[in-house]
């Protein structure tokens, strides 16, 4: 149970205590310093602390904001401040340098916890202090003060300002006007009958995997019910993240669930869409692959230009102004959030198109959508990089390299070529590479062995985008090319196979290496490393599986080959799930949910 050590005087007809048991602490009361440093050492030394002020005066929900959620180390709200175990050492340090108020009595006479943020702002310590809006928190002087700051706390509605909090400030205009308005209170409900968002999540998941089963039908009734369905599949997606802001339900297994659940909804339901349009005579497996690699593509997009310049220094550029400024005028706000094709907007002209279109329709409009959406944000993100300048970290540079999954092969060629390329060549050698690999497995008959040069074409020069630092202005264009090829190469040669079942398994072996891929993106982003070494090793590498796909290609018949692609999906699969289940669940990553995509 968490600790919450109320200092000072105890201020008559306070609700505080009962306010801070309501939201689960264990209330201690210190009258003076000393006496607070012998409670936060008593305290258990892996649970949550927190120190308020007795005169606090305030909503519960301003509290509940400040002292319990669980993905910052530190928060604090005036009159309040609180550490999780992992920093209560800089509390304490804190506290230790603080002298006692008053002769050494008490510590009314000004706010301790409020002196504990200053100390701790002074020290480079990062207190996370959250956005309060119309809520009260203050720690009245006097009883006139007193008075109007509980008159403030009577003239705001709570549960409104909550319900307003729960959903996000930033999403697509599909969202935010669409599903939000109700959603919410389908938060509010799951929150009063105690779900919890990882129940939530999970519910998403089997609805939108039942939408995706309702297509495989392949008849209008199930691709009916497989629209409606996936629009509340995406209700319930919305409703988990509006949940846990409402409750401050975060954690770490919550944060994994709703990073991978959105894209195992999404692609199941590409496949139930193509099995559906086979059994009305239609083989779409070729779009459906497509459009997952494009989707894919398009994020590790979003996720390395997004890693390589969250910390630069000096990050200017004429193309961020420009989007800053078109930003103001208000509208085209929306535009620009519908052109990238978000995924509220995506998913739902995928309902609408299969309930009224077919599946090959469906992918062709999405395939269209996607790809304009690509090159429009693409665009910009190459414009701002080219004329922004900005020093890459070390940091960013190895977030770079973990997203490339670069493996043995072209690492250990990498170390025999030393420095590499410089500059704008380093993408340039990735994307040639890549577009060689990918043409001469798309423009030759299945079978020969000009794929498998175009592979060792592609690991050589993989090896020269990889051979130094990935700190130039556009390299965050690395993995994105790395990933286009691997996947384009299985999905050219399955097409070139021209057997039943040979696309139905690359579109598992893709599905697969994408897992591992998204999973490498949500450790990063949880400050919590990349997949360990040993697994990359165990799996090829990006290069190394594409240059095996190759040679499987070359020596074994079609049949073969799909029965080949099966077995390697089912390995890879089997590999990363397990040390990503067991990753997840066991460490002590941070509880960040993922706040919703930008394609």
């Amino acid at each position: 149970m968490p600790t919450a050590i109320v200092t000072g005087q105890p201020v008559p007809g306070s609700s505080l205590e009962g306010d801070l048991r309501s939201l689960g602490f264990d209330v201690r009361m210190a009258a003076d310093t000393a006496e607070a440093r012998n409670l936060i050492a008593d305290a258990p030394a892996d649970g949550r602390v927190a120190l308020v002020d007795a005169r606090f005066v305030g909503h519960p929900h301003a509290l509940r904001l400040g002292l319990t959620d669980p993905r910052f180390p530190l928060a604090a709200v005036p009159g309040a401040v609180t550490a999780q175990g992992t920093a209560r050492q800089a509390l304490s340090r804190a506290l230790e340098g603080q002298d006692e108020t008053g002769g050494g009595t008490a510590v009314a006479v000004d706010s301790l916890p409020d002196r504990l943020v200053t100390a701790l702002d002074a020290d480079g310590t990062p207190v996370h202090r959250p956005e309060l809006g119309s809520l009260v928190a203050a720690v009245p002087a006097d009883p006139q003060a007193r008075n109007e700051a509980r008159q403030a706390v009577l003239a705001v509605d709570e549960e409104d300002v909550r319900l307003k909090s729960a959903v996000k400030s930033r999403d697509g205009f599909f969202t935010t006007f669409c599903i939000s308005p109700y959603s919410r209170y389908l938060a509010r409900w799951c929150a009063r009958r105690g779900l919890t968002p990882n129940q939530v999540t999970t519910a998403s998941l089997l609805t939108a995997l039942i939408a995706a089963g309702c297509a495989a039908t392949g008849t209008r009734p199930g691709f009916i019910a497989a629209g409606v369905l996936l629009i509340a599949s995406f209700v319930l997606d919305c409703t988990d993240g509006q949940l846990a802001r409402y409750s401050l339900q975060y954690s770490t297994l919550g944060a994994w669930l709703d990073a991978t659940f959105d894209r195992a909804k999404e692609y199941a339901y590409y496949a139930g869409l193509a099995l559906g349009a086979a059994r009305g005579g239609d083989d779409v497996w070729a779009l459906a692959l497509g459009a997952m690699i494009l989707q894919t593509c398009r994020h590790v997009v979003d996720f390395s230009f997004n890693e390589a310049n969250h910390d630069a220094t000096a990050n200017t550029s004429p193309t961020a102004a420009l989007s800053d400024k078109l930003d103001s005028v208000g509208w085209t706000v929306w535009v620009r959030r519908m052109i990238v094709l978000p995924i509220g907007e995506r998913w739902a002209m995928i309902a609408v198109l299969t309930a009224v279109t077919t599946p090959r329709i469906t992918f062709y409009v999405l395939l269209i959508g996607c790809a304009l959406a690509a090159a429009y944000t693409t665009a910009g993100r190459v414009l701002r990089s080219l004329t922004r300048k900005a020093r890459r970290t070390d940091r960013a540079a190895r977030a770079l390299a973990d997203l490339a999954d670069t493996g043995p092969l072209a690492g250990a060629l990498a170390r025999v070529l030393g420095r590499g390329l410089p500059g704008l060549a380093v993408p340039a050698a990735a994307f040639l590479g890549g577009a060689a690999v990918v043409a001469c497995s798309a423009l030759t008959g299945f079978g020969g062995w000009l794929p498998v040069v175009g592979a060792v074409v592609y690991v050589l020069t993989s090896a020269l985008a990889t051979a130094r630092p990935l700190k130039g202005s556009l390299d965050w264009l690395v993995p994105p090319f790395f990933r286009a090829a691997e996947y384009g190469t299985v999905l050219a040669l399955a097409a070139r196979a021209d057997v039943h079942g040979a696309l139905p398994a690359a579109f598992g072996l893709v599905a697969a290496v994408a897992y591992h891929h998204y999973d490498t993106v949500y450790r990063i982003r949880g400050d919590a490393g990349a997949p360990p070494a040993w697994l990359v090793r165990a799996i090829g590498g990006q290069e190394g599986r594409t240059l095996l796909v190759t040679v499987l290609a070359a020596l074994l018949t079609a049949s073969q080959f799909t029965v080949a692609l099966t077995v390697i999906a089912v390995c890879v699969a089997l590999l990363v799930l397990v040390e990503s289940i067991r990753f997840w669940v066991s460490a002590g990553a941070p509880a960040v949910h993922d706040e919703g995509e930008t394609a």
